[in-house]
């Protein structure tokens, strides 16, 4: 059998990693300045990680939820602890196209209504509503097309307020990446969001924060909602959640009521699932992770700011989406074959960097110093 080759691959075997480090089968070493699409968020193989999952391991790896699993609790007291929601509900399922999936089903239920409010540039998912939802038609298939769904223009209040003028009795949530991840690195300004907020309320309509790549603490703040001061309905959540162990879940305000059989997940929830998120919050809170990212994510933006042939540099924290000139195509290649980093890149001329939260002063001057040396060889080659 061989596998379904929906990925273009790099011609690179990793073998191991630690920190924000990683190693091919030949031994070389990369600077990891992407984390797997956002997703390490305390670094590869943390020691509390690792021990937290295997000392769970060795007592049960999963049950259904048809038990009591005093984990899960334990782990939805911490998240709304370190998170600022100590009075929303967690719901757990395993990836994020599957809690905005939820988001949108819950708001649907709570609001009796069919149209959802999304934005271009939006990635918010692979399946059904997530997908029809996102902002790329090439993988939309014909079985998730929808009229349901009205896109508008990122950061536009005027489209929005009109959207809601003309349709807002129909419209049962507003979804909003709080920074658009494989839109570009976008900012969803603080005025934009306040108005979500506000035209929501008016219109007794969800407002849904997809955290799954800008939460956690990557932008600064746990959400990067919280920047302007806003309270969503639901939140969700996943990537940096579980550090690379598949998790993730919606967090709900308390005026969402449940019922009994509303959702439901298999492996949602699982006990070694919720020890990796715990070992997760632990580190952040333990280590200052999300301070860290706030200052030294500006700190890298002021120097990044300061290179030439630079177009824009874009983000909050260490979401960091560097404009590139057309000239400069095979930059984030060189990068990687030639001085040994990891980026990502949103199309077209994008570079992304989401490493660790835990990434440090030290390996931040070495990433400038290997970028610095890439621009140079391309305009002077």
């Amino acid at each position: 059998m061989q596998l379904f080759d929906v990925y273009p691959l790099q011609d690179i075997h990793i073998d191991h990693a630690k920190g924000a480090w990683v190693w091919d089968t030949a031994g070389r070493k990369y600077l990891d300045m992407y984390g797997g699409h956002a997703v390490i968020s305390i670094g590869h193989t943390h020691p509390h990680y690792v021990r937290r999952l295997t000392a769970q391991l060795r007592k049960i790896g999963f049950y259904s939820n048809s038990v009591k699993m005093s984990i899960q609790q334990e782990l939805a007291e911490k998240l709304g602890q370190v998170s600022g929601k100590p009075d929303f509900q967690l719901f757990l399922c395993n990836s994020g196209a599957e809690a905005n999936e939820n988001a949108l089903k819950l708001a649907s239920f709570a609001t009796n209504r069919r149209k959802v409010v999304a934005f271009r540039g939006a990635f918010h998912g692979r399946t059904s509503l997530a997908v029809a939802a996102t902002d790329n038609p090439k993988i939309v298939a014909p079985v998730n097309e929808t009229d349901q769904v009205v896109f508008l223009p990122f950061n536009d209040v005027a489209a929005l307020e009109s959207c809601f003028a003309e349709q807002g009795n129909e419209i049962a949530a507003v979804i909003l990446e709080g920074i658009q991840g494989v839109g570009g690195i976008r900012v969803a300004s603080d005025g934009f969001l306040q108005k979500i907020r506000t035209l929501c309320d008016a219109h007794g309509a969800v407002f849904i924060a997809d955290s799954v790549q800008c939460g956690y603490g990557r932008s600064g703040q746990f959400f990067a909602h919280d920047h302007a001061g806003v309270q969503a309905d639901i939140y969700s959540v996943a990537k940096g959640m579980g550090n690379g162990f598949p998790v993730a879940g919606i967090l709900i305000a308390p005026h969402l009521r449940p019922w009994h059989g509303m959702l439901g997940t298999t492996f949602g929830g699982n006990p070694l699932a919720c020890a990796a998120a715990l070992a997760v919050l632990e580190v952040i809170e333990n280590e200052n992770l999300i301070e860290n990212a706030a200052s030294l994510g500006q700190w890298l933006m002021d120097e990044l700011r300061s290179l030439p042939r630079i177009e824009e540099v874009r983000g909050r924290g260490l979401m960091i989406g560097i404009d590139l000139p057309e000239t400069l195509p095979g930059l984030r290649r060189d990068l990687l074959f030639q001085e040994g980093v990891f980026t990502g890149e949103a199309k077209p001329n994008v570079l992304r960097l989401l490493p660790s939260l835990a990434l440090k002063r030290r390996e931040a001057e070495l990433f400038l110093k290997k970028f610095k040396r890439v621009l140079h060889a391309t305009h002077n080659p």
